[in-house]
């Protein structure tokens, strides 16, 4: 485990009780359409399902729920699965969890899976040709491999409301504006505080996502990158915070990609 792995770990594992069941399976991501209305995995009964950055366990929960043969999750944080040990005991299909980084196989069977999912988790890789690599060698021929997390477009963009214009009154706009002042080029990893705890991301593009895709040997079947219509449809007040429904309307602020094992 690296340095960016154990400051990651330590720091979800400190924060992990306020994030019990946030984007979860129906969610795919925020302000985006649900699996209610996209129904990228269709019937799941009798599946195999493995959960990469399973965290609580709610979208393994949701799988039991439609009937999955076997759940299989994996998270870096040990916090994480113990709530997700917590939350899963008593069903029928009871899971079978390890605490490991993506990038490595902690014992997961080769070639076993009907689907392999991660609901906003993919992100927190440090190499994405090796975690799909991973990912691929988990599934069958032919299973199914979707994953969501933040658009990229998301780090570009900053909002600044109209008092921070320079002699311009702040009835002079209407709320604020979005401006483009990040590189989408630029995939330094760089480190930010959640809930005061210090953690590391990289940011990749959405070419980055398909061909790591495309050398790990998956078709890509179906990319959503869409604000959900309720949010499009009603009137928003602009704001500032990073997941704001006035961003939304602008652009997407989630996406989701569906691929198979060739």
């Amino acid at each position: 485990m690296n340095e960016v792995h154990k400051q990651n770990q330590a720091s979800w594992d400190a924060i992990a009780d306020e994030f019990f069941g946030v984007t979860a399976l129906p969610e795919y991501g925020c302000l985006m359409p649900t699996e209610t209305e996209l129904r990228l995995f269709g019937d799941v009964s009798d599946k195999k399902m493995l959960d990469v950055g399973c965290g609580s366990g709610h979208s393994l929960l949701y799988h039991a729920q439609r009937g999955a043969a076997e759940l299989w999750g994996l998270d870096l944080s040990p916090r994480q699965l113990e709530n997700a040990q917590g939350l899963l005991a008593g069903h029928s299909c009871a899971p079978n969890l390890f605490c490991s980084a993506m990038e490595e196989n902690p014992g997961l069977p080769q070639g076993y899976f009907d689907y392999v999912y991660s609901i906003y988790a993919m992100g927190w890789t440090t190499d994405l040709a090796i975690t799909f690599s991973h990912i691929a060698s988990y599934l069958k021929p032919g299973g199914c491999f979707i994953f969501s997390w933040d658009h990229p477009f998301m780090h570009c963009i900053s909002a600044q409301d109209a008092s921070q214009y320079s002699g311009m009154p702040p009835s002079a706009a209407i709320g604020g504006h979005y401006m483009l002042d990040g590189g989408y080029f630029d995939k330094s990893p760089f480190t930010f505080r959640k809930r005061g705890m210090p953690m590391t991301l990289n940011n990749y593009k959405v070419s980055d996502y398909i061909n790591a895709l495309s050398s790990a040997g998956f078709c890509l079947e179906r990319m959503v990158e869409e604000t959900d219509g309720e949010t499009l449809r009603r009137p928003q007040e602009f704001s500032s915070k990073y997941y704001a429904p006035s961003k939304a309307k602008l652009i997407p602020l989630s996406f989701v990609m569906k691929a198979r094992k060739l």
